[in-house]
């Protein structure tokens, strides 16, 4: 546990050092550590030991579930509605508005009726005014006031005066396109003086509603006017499938130039996800009511606590060395004790191989097992091999080239595995809902209602909203350089992965075996349901708060770190940067690879 100050937060990283403060204070407390508190004095006296200062302590976590009480999810609950964590994941949720199809464009119809009555123009006249400054109501203001005449030139209106969106002719005339003559109230004109029939816009609208989009921008068909054609005047010619096609064209418009709106990526669905402000600017993830996760501000999927710009990096170098990472991968994983290839077909990283072997070791760094659950969980911490003795211009060259190559394949192994063991979950979420096969055989095995196991499927989605965040994190620390930060990055993602193990393989694996002994042992598999329940619903919260403080300390830019320049310096001397890697190109290295 850490405490900075009187009214800081207290941070708690398992349910029993928790219970040992509840003894003191008759309740648990499960929250993240402040990270804009200067650290108390007595975190000075562990600073010689350790080197750096943090804004939280690992705590010993080994055994941490061996003797549970289940009377600490209630307090658990109570805790979690009070927190600052979710009060957080609140306000980030009304920064943005999911919309369907129809609401998009109630709100269009909404957002130009305002402008409209600001500029005193006809409301389709408005939408072309506000298309051409991106759908902004800021930028209408600002430019319609200032230099109106400037604004009416470049839409297409009536230098001065009132602007009609439709004219029709009061007296006979010819039209100029197919020259047949005319009774009066038979044509039409964009509110110019050049009348056609309705055969004749007919055919111009159906022709450039074929183009595409560049029909919103189409003017008078006589070449020396400019005046705008717009919605009104279209629903009037063209015939039903034009015009549809033309306001679905608008529509997407809204939502494609503005700068305050995003359609959600995912395949097949056509919801849009409204930013509460004039723009997102930084990052920002946003939940389609489809399910699927993506940052307002880069539109790549969701990747929070990760900035934008590492995202684009890591995603560019991936599309560049992936396919090469991925044979790797496929083709190097072996279990570290007899060699036999290994096919990973769960979600943890916890692997044991086939009898007689039985070796159990982490998927992730192959090393045993043993050591991570006795709270020594350190694979995620990237160990830089040190050039030594002499070497040639060339063996230096292949030495730098596989050094850098391995380090990439360490951060995009993770990357992967995190993935794949999401979409796992999110299988298992699916199994485990409402309508879940999976459901019914637990509620059955267990000898309870199916309602009450909503504890397991919300379990899931922690799981996979955290292997989604620890994801993100390995891109993040590939591009990360600074020493003290490092420390504190690998510091966070370590606790934070050792909680979501924990998670993940209760609901995994303990599950199974639960219903694996249900089978004619009914009363005790009962009484190991009610133990069971309690400890996931802890896990989940602990697995959450760990992650959520994780993700402050990125949003503030891993400041909690106090580094000591003498100390800098001695780190410095003891572990010398590898040889320099400018003149390096891995991809001559890759290129072999694939040879």
């Amino acid at each position: 546990m850490a405490s900075t100050g009187d009214n800081e937060e207290e941070y708690y990283s398992s349910p029993e050092e928790a219970e040992g403060a509840a003894d003191d204070d008759d309740r648990m407390s499960f929250r993240t550590a402040s990270n804009e508190s200067d650290n108390d004095a007595g975190a000075d006296d562990d600073a010689d030991a350790d080197d750096c200062l943090y804004g939280n302590s690992d705590g010993d976590d080994d055994g941490m579930y061996d003797e549970y009480d289940g009377d600490e999810e209630e307090g658990l609950e109570e805790v979690d509605e009070e927190g600052g964590i979710l009060d957080e994941m609140r306000f980030t949720a009304t920064q943005y508005a999911v919309l369907t199809m129809d609401e998009v464009r109630a709100r269009q119809e909404e957002h130009t009726a305002r402008v409209a009555d600001l500029i005193a123009l006809p409301p389709a006249l408005a939408a072309a005014v506000l298309r051409h400054f991106k759908w902004s109501a800021q930028g209408v203001w600002e430019r319609w006031f200032s230099d109106e005449h400037k604004v009416r030139d470049a839409v297409g209106l009536p230098a001065y005066g009132d602007a009609v969106s439709v004219a029709v002719n009061d007296a006979p005339l010819t039209c100029y396109i197919c020259f047949d003559a005319h009774a009066p109230g038979e044509m039409r004109s964009a509110g110019c003086a050049h009348f056609y029939c309705r055969g004749c816009w007919s055919g111009y609208v159906r022709a450039a509603v074929g183009d595409g989009a560049r029909c919103l921008s189409i003017r008078c068909p006589d070449m020396a006017c400019s005046a705008a054609v717009v919605r009104d005047l279209v629903d009037e010619v063209a015939d039903a499938d034009d015009a549809k096609r033309y306001g679905e064209f608008l529509v997407r418009s809204y939502v494609e130039e503005s700068k305050r709106i995003r359609w959600c990526p995912a395949p097949g669905c056509d919801r849009a996800v409204e930013f509460d402000g004039e723009k997102c600017t930084v990052q920002l993830d946003a939940w389609c009511a489809c399910g699927h996760g993506f940052c307002l501000a880069c539109g790549e999927e969701a990747h929070r606590p990760v900035a934008c710009d590492t995202v684009r990096e890591w995603l560019e170098k991936n599309r560049s060395d992936s396919e090469t990472a991925q044979w790797v991968l496929a083709n190097t994983k072996h279990c570290p004790e007899c060699r036999r290839p290994i096919e990973k077909n769960q979600g943890c990283m916890h692997m044991t191989c086939s009898p007689p072997c039985k070796h159990q070791f982490c998927w992730l760094c192959l090393g045993p097992w043993g050591k991570h659950d006795g709270g020594n969980y350190n694979c995620n911490t990237y160990n830089a091999a040190r050039a030594e003795g002499k070497y040639t211009k060339e063996e230096l060259r292949r030495a730098q080239a596989k050094a850098s190559v391995d380090r990439y394949l360490h951060y995009y192994e993770r990357w992967g595995a995190h993935e794949r063991s999401r979409q796992k979950a999110l299988e298992d979420t699916a199994a485990l809902g409402k309508d879940g096969a999976q459901r019914r055989a637990v509620a059955a095995a267990f000898g309870v209602v199916e309602t009450e196991l909503d504890f397991l499927e919300e379990a899931y989605r922690q799981v996979a909203e955290c292997r989604r965040m620890l994801r993100w994190t390995y891109a993040f620390g590939y591009y990360l350089d600074d020493p003290a930060k490092r420390d504190l990055f690998e510091d966070l993602q370590s606790q934070a992965d050792k909680s979501l193990e924990r998670l993940h393989e209760c609901a995994e694996k303990d599950r199974v075996k639960l219903v694996a002994e249900a089978a004619g042992e009914h009363g005790a598999v009962a009484d190991k349901y009610l133990e069971f329940r309690p400890k996931l619903s802890s896990l989940t919260t602990v697995a959450r708060n760990h992650f959520e403080n994780m993700a402050r300390a990125f949003r503030d830019g891993l400041a909690e770190v106090e580094v000591d320049p003498a100390v800098a310096a001695r780190r410095a001397a003891a572990a010398p940067p590898p040889p320099p890697l400018d003149d390096v190109d891995d991809e001559d290295f890759f290129e072999e690879l694939r040879m």
